[in-house]
C-alpha cells in the first residue's frame, strides 16, 4: 500500500513583484520540503526582504503563486496566512515591551488554543495556556526571567523571546528575518543552537548574512541576486558554485566561521 506524498511545505512558482516599472522579484521558483531548513542569502538589495514580505502576506505579488502545504496563499492577509500555519519574525524585535516574558508567551498561544476573541475569561484561569507558556519558557531557556518585563531583557534575550512568540501558535513553517543580526559571536553561537532546537520537526526559512550561521544551520541554501534565484542546493554545492562566489560569497565560502 502506497502512502500519499505530502505537498511541499512551501512552494513559489514564478513569483514576481514590481513597484511601478521597477521589478524587484523576477520570476523566483522554489520548493521547500516538509521539515527542511533553508537559508536565503544574497547581497544587499537582492530582494530577500521583499521575498519574505510576499510569502508572509505583507505584500501581494505582481504575478506568480505561493503555496503553503499545497494551499494557495498569494495575496492573502498576514493573519490568514498565520492561521494556516506560517509564522514570521522580523529584523526589528517585535514583542510587547511592558509585558513580562510569561505574559508575552501566553499572548502568543491564546489563538492556537481556541480562545480567539473571548474577553470573559480570566487569563489566570486558562490552565492550558499557562502550561503551554511555561513549556515555551523552558524551551527557550528564559524560565529564570519569567516575570521580567520584556523591555528589561538584553537584546539577545529579546530576540530569544521573539523566537518563542513566533513558535507559540504552533506554526509548522517559520520565517526568521536576520535572527542573529547585532549579536556577539558568543550570542550568535547560542542563538543558532536555539533555532536548531526549537525548529526541530518544522520547516524553516531564514534570511541571514552570517555565513557561519548559514552553513551551520541550513539543509539547503537559496542564493538570490537582483531578484532572481541564482542557486538552490545543499551547502557544499553552493559553497563550490563559481557563480555564487563571484556574485556574493567570495573568500567566505572557503572558510565559513563555525557556529
Amino acid at each position: 500500500m502506497t502512502h500519499p506524498v505530502p505537498p511541499p511545505a512551501l512552494e513559489l512558482r514564478d513569483l514576481r513583484k514590481s513597484f511601478g516599472k521597477t521589478e524587484i522579484i523576477r520570476g523566483i521558483s522554489l520548493c521547500v520540503a516538509q521539515g527542511e531548513r533553508v537559508a536565503i542569502i544574497g547581497p544587499n538589495g537582492a530582494g530577500k526582504s521583499t521575498l519574505f514580505n510576499l510569502i508572509s502576506g505583507r505584500l501581494a505579488p505582481s504575478a506568480g503563486q505561493i503555496l503553503l502545504n499545497g494551499q494557495h496563499i498569494e495575496g492573502r492577509p498576514p493573519y490568514e496566512i498565520n492561521r494556516l500555519g506560517l509564522s514570521r519574525s522580523f529584523q526589528i524585535t517585535n514583542i510587547f515591551p511592558r509585558l513580562s516574558v510569561f505574559e508575552n508567551l501566553r499572548c502568543g498561544v491564546l489563538w492556537s488554543l481556541g480562545y480567539k476573541y473571548t474577553f470573559l475569561k480570566f487569563l489566570l484561569d486558562l490552565d492550558d495556556a499557562n502550561e503551554r507558556a511555561e513549556e515555551l519558557m523552558e524551551m527557550i531557556h528564559l524560565d529564570k526571567k519569567r516575570d521580567t518585563l520584556a523591555v528589561n531583557l538584553t537584546y539577545a534575550e529579546q530576540r530569544t523571546l521573539e523566537i518563542g512568540i513566533t513558535i507559540a501558535g504552533g506554526a509548522k513553517v517559520i520565517l526568521l528575518d536576520e535572527p542573529t543580526a547585532g549579536m556577539s559571536k558568543f550570542e550568535t553561537s547560542h542563538f543558532t543552537r536555539l533555532i536548531r532546537n526549537v525548529t526541530e520537526g518544522r520547516t524553516l526559512l531564514t534570511v541571514e548574512h552570517d555565513m557561519g550561521v548559514v552553513f551551520g544551520l541550513a539543509d539547503k541554501i537559496a542564493v538570490v541576486v537582483y531578484g532572481e534565484l541564482l542557486a538552490f542546493d545543499v551547502p557544499e554545492a553552493v559553497r563550490a558554485d563559481a557563480r555564487v562566489q563571484e556574485a556574493y560569497l567570495g573568500a567566505v565560502v572557503s572558510e565559513p566561521q563555525p557556529c
